[in-house]
């Protein structure tokens, strides 16, 4: 680990002019590449307290050795010549957009004598008409077919086409009026590429005026009463529209747009594309990236211009291009797009209307793109077990931690303190096993505090049951406590659960309290220290403890001071970063729940045995709650499901409880005496934090 002052330049040696700088390693390998409108002011960010950097970034400047710089005139210059050392170099700390697949093209050979139409993949060749990319090669297939009716364009290979010149004969596209057959000489070479020609247009968008002009040529056949002819351009037409139909009408005629939308998380990042031509979506694409350093969306989008425009010139590069954040600074990004095109280049972010509803879906694609190949990543097998076996060397433990276990903790400014605990077993999310915590011993905020109490509450239940029975089973503190429903406090002595909690029904032992081998914990070296003690007061020595930051790639270890950092593309990292965000949301949705009902908490929540059906029920038949308070106890059983022991119940404790002060309207000074009680009216049932985690009363702290 290089220290950066070791090859940090001299004050005065670096250019106040625009430029791109590379960062190399000590092997001289070029690691990073980036451009700046001033190169002092830029690299000045580079060689600061290393305690100021983020984490990605110091890693990226203490793996260097050296830094170099090229100045050059405009900021439009540093952008392009960027992009080619960023494609020459390929640095391992520059965002790298990695298709997801190769995607076909309809392409057009118009750089051969006879142009062939034909499914293309891969590097874009000079003289060739590209459209799309599409989804699936059959897409064009079908497309391709329904216009050959029309435009009856070569798609045959070279050797096919050289055995039908030989040979005087065409193919069967040739005999059946689909190939306009340039190879027995039906037609000459110029008709052939006026043919190609009129195709490109049309695939181009410009499909009204071929519409008209088949029309106005059925009309004419019609009226010289030649009715086959009219009855071919008819179908003719008909092809053509269908074809149309393939892509929906999404703007605008004649609008030529890209829209490129990011979904991003603080690991990875996917970018969607689509590609509106004439109108209609012709193309769809996307990419997916891991974000090796700190990096804006606005910096994501300005990437991704570049992998998509940087080969492209001419019409490739659409009029106008829609970002869901623009680069900062945008005007040079905005003149190398007009370069590439040849003529102005709208870069903007939509702010309404069709264009704005197109990139929402836009949007939606990109983060179901997100989810799917975090899905694809996380469910394969061999993935999951060399994850495993990297923590497993990372942390220096004796085996692959099979079981995992996080905890997290979450609050609202020190207000309705929570944690959560989350499982993973063999690389995957137990979601059954899921245990949530409420934080008792204290008020306010303290989350080390907190974690020491969570871990220290789970594994007191871990020991008395193993003490107990010689098994291990689910009770009230490993799961934050068996409670009575009401306040959220555990029933009964922690260290003598009921005899029903310990076994299921056919006697076998819950495996919720099956020990993990690895218990992380969300945080740095105050948390893990504080799970560290806790363990080690309850003489627990066997299981192994680690915690990890929040946009922190480093893995805190008990009693180390320096992180142990595992590298940018391991398996080993992302499945930590996984199980902490779960446990990050699985803590974030129970303190959701929390806050909401202490929001529209009222008094009949402290009627013991008063369900929320039976509340609903009292408020629409009185209509309020200050109503319900002057009711009498023989109003109150006429409620359906009501007795009259509930009703003196509900009698005493709004009796007990004060009113609201009445409502005064400032208008007039007028007093509203029949305005409900604000806040008073129970709202429906909490909905389950997360889905598949059961919600009773077994193992739940509420």
């Amino acid at each position: 680990m290089a220290d950066p002052s070791s090859y940090r330049p001299k004050p005065g040696e670096i250019p106040d002019s625009p430029g791109v700088y590379r960062f190399r390693d000590e092997h001289r390998r070029v690691i990073y590449v980036g451009k700046a409108k001033s190169l002092r002011q830029r690299l000045a960010n580079y060689f600061q307290d290393l305690a100021g950097l983020h984490p990605r970034t110091r890693t990226m400047v203490t793996t260097a050795a050296s830094v170099e710089w090229t100045v050059v005139s405009t900021e439009v210059e540093a952008l392009q010549l960027e992009y080619s050392w960023i494609k020459e170099y390929d640095p391992r700390f520059n965002v790298k957009y990695r298709d997801d697949k190769s995607y076909p093209y309809l392409a057009v050979t118009m750089n051969e004598e006879f142009p062939r139409v034909q499914v293309m993949r891969g590097h874009k060749k000079k003289g060739v008409r590209y459209f799309g990319p599409y989804g699936h090669a059959w897409a064009i297939r079908d497309t391709v077919d329904l216009l050959l009716r029309v435009f009856p364009v070569r798609t045959c290979s070279a050797g096919v086409f050289k055995n039908a010149t030989r040979t005087g004969r065409p193919c069967l596209l040739g005999y059946i009026g689909k190939c306009s057959a340039p190879c027995v000489g039906r037609v000459s070479a110029e008709e052939h590429r006026e043919l190609a020609e009129e195709f490109c247009d049309f695939m181009a968008g410009r499909t009204g005026a071929h519409l008209r002009r088949l029309e106005q040529r059925m009309t004419e056949a019609a009226e010289d009463m030649e009715y086959e002819r009219a009855a071919r351009l008819r179908d003719d037409i008909g092809a053509l529209k269908k074809a149309m139909e393939k892509s929906a009408v999404v703007l605008a005629d004649a609008t030529d747009a890209d829209l490129i939308a990011v979904a991003e998380d603080e690991l990875e990042a996917a970018v969607q594309i689509f590609h509106v031509r004439g109108g209609r979506v012709r193309g769809q694409r996307g990419w997916v990236t891991d974000k090796v350093q700190e990096i804006t969306t606005g910096a994501l989008v300005e990437h991704a211009l570049q992998q998509l425009y940087g080969e492209e010139s001419g019409d490739a590069v659409p009029r106008e291009v829609l970002v869901p954040a623009l680069p900062d600074p945008v005007e040079p990004v905005q003149a190398w797009l007009t370069g590439r095109r040849g003529s102005g280049v709208s870069l903007r972010v939509p702010q309404r209307g069709d264009k704005r509803a197109l990139m929402e879906t836009v949007q939606r694609n990109a983060q179901q793109a997100l989810a799917l190949h975090k899905t694809r990543r996380a469910s394969d097998l061999t993935t999951r077990s060399r994850a495993l076996e990297e923590i497993a060397d990372a942390l220096g433990l004796d085996s692959a931690p099979l079981r995992i276990e996080c905890y997290d903790v979450s609050h609202l400014q020190g207000d309705d303190v929570v944690a959560s605990m989350v499982v993973f077993e063999d690389g995957l999310a137990r979601k059954s096993e899921y245990r949530r915590f409420q934080i008792k011993s204290f008020a306010g905020q303290d989350d080390v505090r907190s974690m020491h109490e969570v871990i220290t509450r789970r594994f007191r239940r871990y020991l008395a049951d193993k003490e107990r029975t010689g098994e291990w089973t689910d009770g009230d503190e490993a799961a934050g406590g068996v409670t009575d429903g009401a306040d959220g406090t555990p029933v009964g002595d922690p260290g003598e659960p009921p005899a029903s909690t310990l076994t299921e029904d056919d006697g076998r032992p819950r495996r919720f309290a099956y020990p993990p081998q690895l218990v992380v914990v969300d945080g740095g070296a105050p948390q893990v220290a504080a799970a560290r003690r806790a363990l080690d007061e309850l003489g627990i020595d066997d299981i192994a403890v680690c915690g990890l930051a929040k946009r922190l790639e480093e893995v805190w270890l008990p009693d180390d001071d320096d992180p142990v950092v595992l590298p940018r593309t391991s398996e080993g990292l992302y499945l930590l970063q996984r199980v902490r965000d779960e446990a990050h949301r699985f803590a974030i949705g129970y303190q959701r729940v929390k806050r909401a009902k202490r929001f529209r908490s009222g008094p009949l929540d402290d009627v013991p045995g008063l369900g929320d059906t039976r509340k609903q029920a009292l408020i629409k038949h009185f209509g309020s709650v200050k109503k319900l308070r002057s009711a009498t106890i023989e109003q109150i059983c006429e409620v359906p499901g009501i007795g009259r022991k509930t009703a003196e119940v509900i009698a005493v404790a709004l009796a007990g409880a004060a009113p609201a002060a009445p409502a005064v309207n400032t208008a007039t000074g007028e007093i509203m005496d029949d305005v409900e009680e604000p806040g008073k009216t129970p709202g429906p049932p909490g909905e389950p934090v997360s889905a598949g985690v059961p919600d009773d009363r077994r193992g739940l702290e509420r």
